[in-house]
């Protein structure tokens, strides 16, 4: 079987484009001597890869299996290229990756600049969403979960802690009480979390107490409970790096303090299953763990 590299990369290429023309165009071939790549490679896999239209083309059912197959080969080329180079600062490539837009804004985006002044080469391409994303059909290397992980065969990295607090404006305090126990907290108003309003917690010497609580707000994203609780709305339950800057600047105050929000959750890196981690990726995880540790002690020390 016949198979080279550069066909493999137009191929991908192509799926990206929808466009042959287009892509051979990258890879400095004529648009006939693109589509002859194509063919050849089609007569050399027995299938068709490709729906072709005047203005488009899509991926087969055969196209889109091979296309798994094709990426994890120029993976694994990429790999080994940049494992024998030897030059860690020239590790090259597009890392695709997935992750909240509130998460992404505060700690991805602010260091970016500096992954990539270490790693020039790099290409990043994030998409922001709060909705989970099959990484494997939808083609990308890394996904950002908030969340316990279920049961799946997705690789998981920890990337730090999540700590959950609860809070409350001095205003609500004031008028309402300072609770002294979670049963406390059935008579307040509370903000849940995406309907979350069966709230857990442990004790310093590990007993569990739980309590229903209810408000006359629910929202399912954090910075909006944030912003709702400095408003006198009621007590709140989020991730401390939703709340965290208002706590420290004095406007909102930390809850219970004695007892943890239960069970603790954890930040998430998840990968597809079956493969090696590309070095692109590894350097990237390893600085962005670096990093939000860093930053999480410097910021929340006093409160983690």
């Amino acid at each position: 079987m016949d198979l080279d590299l550069k066909t493999l990369a137009l191929f991908v290429r192509i799926t990206s484009l929808g466009a042959i023309g287009r892509a051979g165009e990258e890879f400095g071939l004529s648009s006939t001597n693109a589509s002859q790549r194509i063919q050849a490679l089609e007569a050399t896999l027995g299938v068709k890869l490709f729906h072709r239209t005047t203005r488009v083309v899509t991926l087969t059912h055969d196209g889109q299996v091979f296309l798994e197959h094709a990426k994890r080969i120029l993976d694994n080329v990429e790999e080994t290229w940049n494992v024998f180079k030897g030059d860690a600062d020239k590790v090259q490539g597009k890392i695709r990756l997935t992750v909240s837009a509130s998460y992404g804004r505060i700690y991805l985006v602010p260091f970016i600049p500096e992954l990539l002044a270490k790693y020039p080469y790099l290409q990043i391409e994030i998409d922001f969403t709060d909705k989970t994303i099959d990484i494997v059909e939808e083609g990308y290397d890394i996904a950002f979960r908030m969340h316990a992980l279920d049961s799946t065969s997705l690789l998981a990295r920890r990337i730090a802690d999540n700590p959950m607090i609860l809070v409350a404006s001095p205003g609500y305090l004031e008028q309402a009480g300072y609770p002294q126990t979670p049963a406390e907290l059935a008579q307040h108003r509370c903000i849940p979390f995406a309907k979350s309003n069966h709230w857990r917690f442990k004790d310093k010497v590990g007993e569990t107490h739980e309590v229903s609580v209810s408000g006359p707000i629910n929202a399912n994203w954090g910075d909006a409970i944030a912003d709702l609780v400095e408003a006198d709305m009621g007590i709140g339950m989020a991730s401390l790096w939703h709340v965290g800057p208002a706590v420290k600047a004095g406007r909102v105050m930390p809850v219970l303090t004695d007892y943890k929000v239960w069970p603790e959750t954890r930040i998430w890196a998840v990968r597809p299953p079956g493969r090696l981690t590309p070095v692109r990726v590894k350097v990237f995880l390893d600085f962005i763990e670096e990093v939000i540790r860093k930053t999480n002690i410097e910021r929340y020390g006093d409160l983690l």
